[in-house]
């Protein structure tokens, strides 16, 4: 499943690539995927020019000049990718755009996903996107203050406190672990018991290991707007997907428990 890392690097990608296209047409396989009808989500997307493409959380955001957006979420996996001139595309998809210069654009998902059009007026209403968190890839709007006011009040885990994308958008299952793990907190800790040096450290974990992410372009099994794979694998993790395998820092053996409806990674030392 995509997170913040992936999807920032796919949208970035998409940035470079795609503005100034004009859609010409688009092929839709599976309508369940819409938020509307075929005929009126062509009527939003044909003929528009690709304007900026931006994220937040697991969300792509295409601006459709000069009055609609294109919102793309891939579920629980999928592939996005571009298609210069003569090439041919996946067997699978459940989206295909082209634009005027014969260049493509599909998207397809592993299970579910979502494909959403709507005009710029509606954006602010849209109830998918509209309660997304703020980015912790922004070092402007995610700063240590904002993210201790996030924690007050709160009654229930960290971990799934962190895994709200009403709070923090674009943290999940996989890169929450070693965030954990590098402050030292367990994923079942109540909110309330966090110190200010965890809290700090918990900020400083979900900074440095997103960032670390992007920086190796997202895990090794999703791939980029090009078919290319992430460089992110198993051994680049500290605990997580682990399990059996000495803790990197004091060696005890690292447990998979079961925290909520999600599983967690633990060094049963380090993580008290």
């Amino acid at each position: 499943m995509p997170e913040l890392p992936e999807i920032y690097n796919l949208a970035d990608q998409m940035d470079e690539e795609l503005p100034g296209k004009t859609v010409l047409d688009v092929e839709v396989r599976q309508e369940k995927c819409l938020n509307v009808d075929i005929c009126d989500f062509k009527a939003l997307v044909i003929g528009k020019k690709i304007g900026t493409v931006t994220s937040r959380g697991k969300w792509i955001f295409v601006k459709l000049e000069p009055d609609a957006y294109f919102l793309l979420s891939l579920g629980m996996g999928g592939n996005v990718l571009y298609h210069k001139k003569g090439e041919s595309l996946p067997e699978k998809y459940q989206l295909a755009f082209t634009f005027d210069d014969d260049s493509r654009l599909s998207i397809g998902f592993w299970w579910f996903g979502y494909a959403h059009a709507l005009n710029a007026d509606s954006l602010a209403g849209h109830k998918m996107t509209i309660k997304l968190g703020i980015s912790p890839l922004d070092d402007k709007e995610f700063t240590y203050g904002r993210f201790n006011d996030f924690l007050k009040g709160k009654k229930g885990s960290i971990k799934s406190m962190l895994l709200s994308q009403e709070q923090i958008a674009g943290i999940g299952n996989v890169y929450v672990q070693d965030i954990l793990f590098k402050a030292k907190v367990h994923p079942d800790r109540k909110v309330p018991t966090i110190m200010d040096g965890e809290k700090k450290a918990l900020y400083n974990a979900i900074k440095n290991n997103l960032k670390s992410a992007l920086a190796l372009r997202g895990l090794a099994y999703e791939k980029d707007l090009y078919g290319n794979p992430g460089k992110l694998t198993v051994d680049n993790f500290l605990v997580g997907y682990r399990e059996g395998k000495p803790c990197p820092e004091c060696g005890a053996t690292i447990k998979k428990i079961k925290t909520g409806s999600t599983a967690s990674y633990v060094c049963p030392k380090c993580q008290r």
